[in-house]
């Protein structure tokens, strides 16, 4: 006993045996997972920038570079991959100035198919939203075999190219045209509106009403049935169950729809093309002759930043919109995590 005393007080055990040897920290094997976590990390960081590096590049190269490029043209700086158009190009303006703005702003010609592109955009805006809220509000309350025809009848301009589109609308409304046959035969005397602004807002309803449409008729579908019989059963009538309940549901859509609308009609080139007046015309229609019939290239690529800048307005809205519905969004996807 004496002996096992001794070496248990000498630090070795009782049986003889070393003594356990403490424990090893793992320190090291903590580090060595922070720097794999590390590793990897940056490992997928590379990867999504070299993934995202290609698709990136191609947008600054065949966007960025020439839309800044245009823009500089535009600005007088006539030097660099701007020379070619700046030797061949009439009445170009060289050294940075705003000539070319100035001029067009002060041309009365320019303003008057300025006006002109701006009203044929509002109405035909207008008329497309309104429209695509019937369709919608018929298929939603009401559906049956009026509001699938109406719906099908609305979205088949989707698939039928804009140059057929055009030309049938110029054939049914132009002097010769079905409109002005059939008021004939009744002894009505139909106008003529092939070649004139009131074609081309025609034109440009049909071919923006199948995405209007689409955009809020799907949002009036997601509405919830509670909604709709809750107010039904409080005494709204239709006409202010459309206007509380469906409408507010669908805000961020509609303006999407509106906002697309817009953009759509200020650069449209083929239906104004096809069966609007020789004046006024509409800008788009204007930048083609600039560049291509009078060799303007400085002045027509003034005239599509111009036409830009409305269009960047009118994306203020759709932009506010959007974030707007992504922040509710979050803050609710945030109480129901807390709750």
């Amino acid at each position: 006993m004496t002996q096992v005393a001794d070496r248990e007080a000498r630090g070795a055990s009782a049986t003889g045996l070393p003594p356990a040897p403490p424990p090893v920290q793992d320190a090291p094997h903590q580090t060595d997972r922070r720097a794999l976590r590390s590793r990897q990390a940056r490992r997928a960081r590379a990867t999504g920038l070299a993934l995202v590096a290609a698709p990136v590049l191609v947008v600054v190269l065949f966007v960025g570079v020439p839309v800044v490029n245009a823009a500089l043209f535009s600005l007088g700086f006539t030097g660099g991959l701007n020379q070619a158009l700046a030797d061949i190009g009439g009445d170009t303006v060289r050294g940075f100035s705003l000539a070319v703005y100035g001029t067009l702003l002060g041309n009365p010609t320019f303003l008057r198919d300025l006006v002109a592109t701006l009203g044929v955009t509002a109405l035909s805006t207008g008329l497309t939203v309104a429209l695509a809220v019937v369709v919608a509000v018929i298929l939603r309350l009401r559906g049956g075999v009026l509001g699938k025809t109406l719906s099908v009848l609305a979205v088949v301009p989707i698939f039928v190219p804009v140059v057929i589109a055009s030309w049938s609308i110029l054939t049914f409304t132009d002097a010769q045209g079905f409109l002005r046959s059939l008021g004939a035969q009744v002894g009505l005397d139909v106008p003529v509106w092939g070649y004139t602004l009131v074609a081309v807002v025609f034109g440009s309803v049909w071919t923006s009403l199948p995405f209007a449409v689409l955009m809020i008729a799907g949002a009036l579908q997601g509405t919830p049935d509670a909604l709709v019989e809750a107010a039904k059963d409080a005494g709204a009538s239709t006409w202010r169950v459309v206007w509380q309940v469906l409408l507010p549901m669908a805000k961020t859509p509609l303006v999407i729809a509106t906002t697309f609308t817009v953009i759509g009609v200020l650069g449209s080139f083929t239906v104004p093309y096809f069966t609007g007046p020789n004046a006024p015309t509409m800008l788009g229609v204007d930048i083609s002759k600039y560049f291509q019939a009078y060799n303007r290239p400085q002045q027509s690529t003034a005239m599509a930043f111009i036409v830009f800048a409305f269009a960047a307005a009118a994306s203020v809205f759709y932009l506010r919109s959007t974030v707007r519905a992504n922040a509710r969004e979050l803050a609710d996807t945030n109480k129901e995590a807390q709750s």
